[in-house]
């Protein structure tokens, strides 16, 4: 099986998205050092366990973590896959743009006639 490297429009949409928001890339930090209850997440937040929720199913529904259920708890973790495949993206924007700024330099750098 080939797994998917390329992001969609709409996956980079909700990734972004997601990541836009302190308390979830803080939330996603948490879950990529190990998996975590909803519960245990929303104790270190000044906010409610609804709010906490909504946050872990923005993230979740960008794919950037996997919630399970294990008996009546939640648990969370990061999903490295789609980490990397977001970070590959921003990889080629950086590539991009340093390739653009590379032209501008050489173009400047031309002598006068």
């Amino acid at each position: 099986m080939v797994a998917q490297t390329e992001l969609s429009d709409d996956q980079i949409d909700r990734v972004f998205h997601a990541l836009a928001t302190a308390t979830r890339r803080d939330i996603l930090r948490r879950t990529l050092e190990r998996e975590q209850s909803v519960s245990a997440l929303a104790a270190d937040y000044d906010m409610s366990f609804a709010a906490v929720q909504k946050h872990v199913a923005v993230l979740e529904a960008a794919e950037l973590v996997v919630k399970r259920a294990e008996g009546r708890e939640r648990l969370v973790r990061a999903d490295p896959d789609m980490i990397a495949r977001a970070r590959a993206l921003l990889a080629r924007y950086e590539d991009l743009w340093r390739s653009r700024i590379d032209r501008l330099d050489a173009l400047l750098s031309e002598p006068e006639n």
